[in-house]
C-alpha cells in the first residue's frame, strides 16, 4: 500500500502567469503519474463577490483535501499546481496577514522538492490573475518564503520547451539523491 512517505511531493510553484498549470501536466505525463490542479482556481471562478479571508481559508483546506483525494493514484511522485503556500501569499498581500490556521499547518505539510516558476515567460491575460506589474515581487516573496521553509527548491526558467526539460532534469536529480 502506498504511504504519503513513500510519494516525493514535487511543488509547482510561482508568481502568476508563470506556466505553473501547464508544466504540472506536463511532467505527470512524463513520469507518468497525476498532477493536483490548483483548488483555488475553480474556486475563485464561482465567487461572485470580491475574495474574503474566509474564502482563503476554504481555498487552504479545498487544496488539503485534493492533495489527499488524489495521492494514492500518483505513481513514485505526485505533482502539485501550487500550494496552500499561494493562500499565505495572497492573504498576506490582500489582507495584510495570514490566518493562523494557514500559519500553523505550513510546517506540517511539506513538499519534497520545490520547482519555483520563473516570470520570464509573457503576461497571459486572465480573469483570475490581478497583478501583472508586480510579477518582481511575488517572485522575491516566492523565494522568501521557501527560504523561511528551509525548503529544497530550484528556479525554472526559460522557454516552454527548456523548462520542461529543466524540470525534469531537478525531479530526476532529485529522485536519483532519494
Amino acid at each position: 500500500m502506498k504511504t504519503e512517505t513513500s510519494i516525493k511531493k514535487i511543488a509547482i510553484v510561482g508568481p502568476e502567469s508563470t506556466g505553473k498549470s501547464t508544466i504540472s501536466a506536463q511532467l505527470a505525463d512524463y513520469f507518468q503519474s497525476v498532477w493536483v490542479p490548483e483548488y483555488a482556481r475553480e474556486y475563485c471562478a464561482a465567487l461572485t463577490a470580491p475574495c474574503t479571508r474566509q474564502d482563503e481559508i476554504n481555498m487552504f483546506r479545498g487544496q488539503l483535501e485534493l492533495e489527499t483525494q488524489i495521492l494514492p493514484q500518483a505513481n513514485k511522485i505526485l505533482i502539485c499546481d501550487t500550494t496552500f503556500i499561494t493562500v499565505k501569499i495572497w492573504s498576506d498581500h490582500m489582507f495584510g496577514e495570514s490566518p493562523r490556521e494557514v500559519i500553523d499547518e505550513l510546517p506540517k505539510h511539506p513538499y519534497d522538492l520545490y520547482l519555483l516558476m520563473d516570470i520570464n515567460l509573457p503576461w497571459q491575460e486572465d480573469p483570475l490573475r490581478d497583478f501583472p506589474h508586480m510579477r518582481e515581487h511575488f517572485m522575491e516573496v516566492w523565494h522568501n518564503e521557501l527560504k523561511a521553509l528551509d525548503a529544497t527548491y530550484y528556479v525554472i526558467s526559460g522557454s516552454n520547451k527548456e523548462r520542461l526539460d529543466n524540470a525534469i532534469e531537478k525531479i530526476d536529480s532529485f529522485l536519483a539523491r532519494s
